[in-house]
């Protein structure tokens, strides 16, 4: 459960150009800059938060341990190799405010059949999101 100092799972992408990453994800998709290490145009580590939640990120194709291991969805013909989802407050909102920075919508926004609403989209680099309302967190609750 998150606690107030954050959530304890971080989710990480590499990005091409992720500098401008950045400013696209605060812009579309509402996250805030925390801190931003950067070397040159390399963006050497970031942190990006969203209410309680945080990505972390950084320039793909830089040597080092983590990046090694990392890859860009332009490297796998498009495919994600995995996902990220965000708890919303309202989903319509943060679907007009994503599709008007140019976020590529994958999955219309919906009514879901577990609860909430929300939708599916990729960011400008093809990495793939889902925002709703659904909160597991809170379901977990009332069934405790």
């Amino acid at each position: 459960m998150p606690t107030r100092e954050g959530s304890r799972v971080i989710p990480t992408l590499n990005y091409r150009n992720a500098p401008a990453a950045i400013e696209w994800l605060c812009r579309a998709f509402g996250f805030e800059k925390q801190a931003v290490y950067m070397d040159g145009d390399v963006v050497l580590h970031a942190q990006l938060t969203f209410g309680s939640g945080m990505i972390m990120l950084g320039s793909s194709g830089k040597d080092g341990d983590w990046a090694k291991y990392m890859t860009t969805p332009d490297e796998t013909g498009g495919r994600a190799t995995h996902g990220v989802c965000v708890i919303v407050d309202d989903a319509d909102a943060h679907y007009a405010r994503a599709t008007s920075a140019g976020a590529k919508i994958e999955i219309d926004i919906a009514d879901q059949h577990y609860g909430g609403r929300g939708y599916a989209c990729r960011d400008l680099e093809g990495y793939v999101w889902w925002f709703g309302s659904y909160d597991p967190w809170k379901e977990a609750q009332k069934d405790a």
